[in-house]
């Protein structure tokens, strides 16, 4: 147990960095396929509690030299710019080696700030931000209840970086389902193409039990791609990504080729040539990646050449007893369900 306080979440990237929590929760709490913060409500913390936690956290740690710092829960921005900078100068004087402070940002956040606001956060030390776009495309953020349209998405993105800040900017494949998959991954394509995120990651969907998109299944409005069209949708994407600078990476556990990460524009063709690779594989052999991927036996293609592993996936189709294609992409899914 900490003697501070801690939130659920951060992102992949800030696994090894000091945490902070400034707010609890989120503030927006609405989106249909998300359900970390279900049924809490959003709070900012005060400056002094925030202080005390900062002084606590510097003593557990006191042999540690952080050079990253991530700010806790889901939006950091939505505090008052005075007790922001307040909290800012206060956590690089008790972690004077801090090199990188980070927070999630919503688009209505980061469009409340003024461009001189925003260039004294960075100036402060807040100098990058995870955004969830998710989507580019209005139809998706629209089904989905994200509450901000692409072309605010894409404001704020831009706002941020005339400010100095580095973005990483989220995106989840397969959120417009087999209703909406082409247009989701044009339009957010269009979306990024406009932003040149300094980091653009990919997710896969996996709907939570008690979700709203979880309804949308029962109802018959939302309606899962194949393992195969999400990779399909994610060629789409990178294909329509043009004139940006951005690293792009499949990080995820969720993500099915994780070896998909690489700097754009030089490492695009490399890119969808993994694509490809997935793609072009026999019917039995791409059954046997996505259960073996989904299971950890497998992280990159090239795992399929281990005939023990090959071998072991096999078996366990008949330890499922799978009979159609129908339920194997349940099975699927379930399994990407389950990864937090």
């Amino acid at each position: 147990m900490y003697p501070f306080e801690i939130g659920p979440i951060r992102p992949v990237d800030e696994a090894d960095s000091l945490l902070i929590r400034t707010t609890r929760n989120c503030p927006w709490n609405k989106c249909e396929f998300c359900v970390n913060y279900q049924h809490e409500n959003f709070s900012i913390r005060s400056v002094e509690e925030i202080k005390n936690d900062i002084e606590k956290t510097a003593n557990y740690y006191s042999n540690n030299r952080f050079e990253r710092c991530f700010l806790q829960d889901g939006d950091s921005l939505i505090m008052r710019t005075a007790d922001l900078l307040d909290i800012l100068t206060y956590l690089k004087t008790f972690f004077p080696d801090l090199k990188t402070i980070s927070s999630y940002g919503r688009a209505w956040s980061m469009s409340r700030k003024s461009p001189a606001e925003l260039n004294e956060i960075c100036e402060a030390g807040l100098n990058l931000l995870y955004c969830g776009m998710e989507s580019g495309a209005d139809e998706v953020l629209e089904m989905v209840n994200k509450g901000v349209s692409s072309k605010e998405i894409i404001s704020a993105g831009i706002h941020a970086k005339e400010a100095g800040m580095r973005l990483s900017e989220f995106v989840i494949s397969g959120l417009g389902g087999r209703e909406l998959w082409q247009v989701h991954a044009k339009e957010t394509a269009k979306a990024l193409n406009a932003i040149n995120a300094d980091k653009i990651r990919v997710l896969t969907i996996g709907v939570k039990p008690g979700s709203g998109l979880e309804q949308k299944i029962a109802d018959g409005s939302y309606t899962l791609q194949t393992e195969e069209n999400i990779i399909e949708e994610q060629k789409m994407m990178v294909h329509h990504l043009n004139g940006i600078t951005s690293h792009y990476a499949h990080h995820h556990a969720v993500d099915l080729l994780l070896e998909v990460r690489g700097q754009l524009p030089k490492d695009k063709d490399y890119l969808l040539s993994i694509f490809d690779r997935f793609l072009d594989l026999s019917d039995n052999y791409k059954r046997n990646f996505i259960l073996g991927r989904r299971l950890g036996f497998y992280n990159r293609l090239d795992d399929l050449h281990e005939r023990n592993n090959y071998n072991t996936v096999e078996k366990q189709f008949q330890k499922f007893g799978i009979n159609s294609n129908f339920e194997l992409e349940n099975l699927y899914h379930s399994l990407r369900s389950q990864i937090v």
